[in-house]
């Protein structure tokens, strides 16, 4: 009977206790399933064990000291690679921290998915007080492409798939997904946990151009006297360079990048008019608007920007959203589908005989560029003591001419405006800078995503006011060993560090920060490389230094405190500066 018992109960053995995951290991087979490897973010309640399982997985975890830079870094590594950053936040403070820079990845249109722990749904609902307690999926709606709660762990992959998709798809932009800290010590089956994830085919699925559309557009072109192509953003993220370089070279018609679509076609180009802008914006008579929209920094397509006394223009636009089209303007040609494959369409439509544009054009653009060209090459050859922007910019121009392959990111009022025509690009999606929504803030975390999504040298050109934003992630390029070099236009204050207290009273003028500034010290302090430069040889001895060691670096650039403008170059967004100088 023993031997029978034994016999039974090695045929019929006692089932082993079922395997389990819970809901940290599914977020992250989630994420690596759709080939996302990094997060950027910062730690605490409830999601401190999420980043370190993320680590322990193989993930990458870059951990800052604001959520807003780590959101930013999550949104320029989403324009970089096409695929959404991701960016991981604690509930309620943290979450809005992170929540300006998913209001600046949609209206940029950069995609990037905001993940935050969150309080759980019935002590939110109840408003009981509970630890940062905060709706943050109905406060993340208005800024947000799309918002997302999962409630249940066998909802994890439903939940990023249905965020990445929405991040990639049609016009990109930030996703919020909310993750209850209940979610993720729920525990399922490991093997229906698995079969719940999703892996997302096509995200961005080509949308084809009507050929009519097509047709409609090449006519405007074939007619026009004054052709223009105006490349937006949105065509350097499409990465149909190829497809835009045949379209401008085929047709022989002078083109104009906005800032972050600079490299595109080197800045070099023989059709590049970004010296005659405002000539080429004023007298055109047809505009080919690729990735770009009639916003405030074209002027919203009106006024005297455009020329309005010159006639009405025909504007071609090509864009992925429809509702985009007559936003500002009557579109006599809107082309809608994805940048490549409406391109695409563009070049076939322009066939063996589309004429190039009249002589007169092409000579009066060139004239005018060349005009402004050797105005500014007169400007920047000045050597001014101290400094000025111009004779620090042509430093900076003349080491990175040599280094095509180096990011950049810019901001700040002078700083940026000066910079974004003076600085040279020669490659696609190398320039990063305050974009749409002109927010300041951008530079660290853009640096930090740039570096460590590209795994290549970045440079960051900011003002001393835009530094101060984002300035303690210093510690975070130094404690990743990033290849990050940061010039610091230091003119004692925001514009300028002249301006005084009108009243005579003890405090400095709004616009006044603290005098002679050492920068270069805060970056020592984390072990980082710091560089004090007053004159443009010192300041490319630096800058060379730096790009050739690799390491973290600060250049505190002093230049000349009342160098500046205010407002940069618009003056006009500033009313009562304004009404003070009439």
């Amino acid at each position: 009977m023993a031997e029978a018992g034994i016999n039974e109960a090695q045929q019929n053995p006692v089932p082993e206790a079922q395997q389990t995951t819970d809901g940290f290991h599914l977020v992250i087979d989630a994420l690596k399933l759709n080939d996302i490897d990094t997060i950027f973010g910062l730690v605490g309640i409830p999601i401190t064990d999420l980043a370190r399982l993320a680590q322990a997985e193989g993930m990458r975890f870059i951990g800052f000291r604001h959520e807003q830079n780590a959101g930013n870094a999550a949104a320029v590594a989403g324009y970089m690679t096409k695929k959404p950053g991701i960016c991981l936040t604690v509930s309620a403070p943290g979450f809005l921290n992170g929540l300006t820079a998913l209001a600046n990845a949609t209206t940029n249109c950069f995609p990037m998915i905001l993940i935050s722990g969150s309080s759980e749904r019935e002590i939110v609902d109840l408003q009981q007080g509970d630890y940062e307690e905060m709706d943050q999926l109905n406060a993340a709606k208005p800024y947000a492409k799309a918002a997302y709660r999962v409630l249940h762990a066998e909802d994890i992959g439903v939940g990023i798939a249905r965020a990445i998709r929405a991040a990639v798809s049609g016009r990109p932009g930030g996703v919020y997904l909310d993750l209850p800290a209940k979610l993720l010590a729920q525990t399922i089956d490991a093997v229906k946990g698995q079969q719940s994830l999703i892996k997302v085919v096509d995200a961005a699925p080509r949308q084809i151009p009507a050929p009519d559309a097509v047709q409609r557009a090449i006519e405007v072109l074939r007619n026009a006297k004054r052709p223009l192509i105006l490349l937006g953003k949105g065509a350097a993220y499409a990465q149909a360079d190829a497809q835009i370089r045949e379209l401008v070279e085929k047709s022989g018609i002078p083109y104009l990048p906005m800032s972050m679509a600079k490299g595109l076609l080197p800045d070099t180009h023989e059709q590049s008019a970004s010296a005659a802008r405002s000539f080429v914006l004023a007298e055109s008579d047809a505009v080919v608007l690729i990735g770009a929209r009639l916003n405030w920094l074209l002027s919203h397509g009106k006024g005297k920007t455009w020329g309005a006394a010159a006639g009405p223009k025909k504007f071609v636009q090509v864009d992925i959203a429809p509702t985009e089209i007559d936003s500002n303007v009557a579109i006599e040609a809107p082309v809608i589908g994805d940048i490549g494959s409406c391109v695409e369409a563009l070049v076939a439509g322009l066939g063996t005989d589309f004429p190039k544009p009249p002589a007169e054009w092409l000579d009066a653009v060139a004239e005018r560029k060349n005009k402004n060209l050797e105005k500014m090459a007169a400007t920047l050859a000045k050597n001014p003591s101290p400094m000025n922007f111009h004779s620090a910019l042509r430093a900076i121009r003349d080491v990175l001419k040599t280094r095509p392959d180096i990011n950049v990111v810019n901001e700040g009022a002078n700083t940026l405006d000066y910079a974004r025509s003076i600085i040279d690009m020669y490659q696609p999606r190398k320039r990063f800078d305050s974009g749409t929504w002109g927010i300041m803030g951008i530079g660290m975390g853009f640096a930090i995503g740039a570096a460590v999504t590209s795994g290549t040298q970045v440079v960051a050109i900011e003002g001393d006011s835009a530094f101060g934003f984002s300035g303690m992630e210093l510690e975070t390029i130094c404690r990743y060993n990033l290849p990050v070099c940061t010039i610091v236009f230091n003119n004692n204050g925001v514009y300028r560090g002249t301006d005084v207290n009108p009243s005579g009273g003890c405090d400095v003028a709004p616009t006044v920060f603290v005098k002679n500034a050492r920068y270069d010290k805060m970056i020592e302090a984390f072990g980082g490389i710091g560089h004090q430069a007053t004159t443009p040889e010192e300041l490319t001895s630096a800058l060379l230094e730096a790009i050739a060691s690799g390491k973290p670096t600060l250049i505190n650039a002093v230049i000349d405190e009342s160098a500046g403008t205010e407002s940069g170059r618009l003056t006009n967004l500033n009313p009562q500066s304004a009404a003070m100088k009439k």
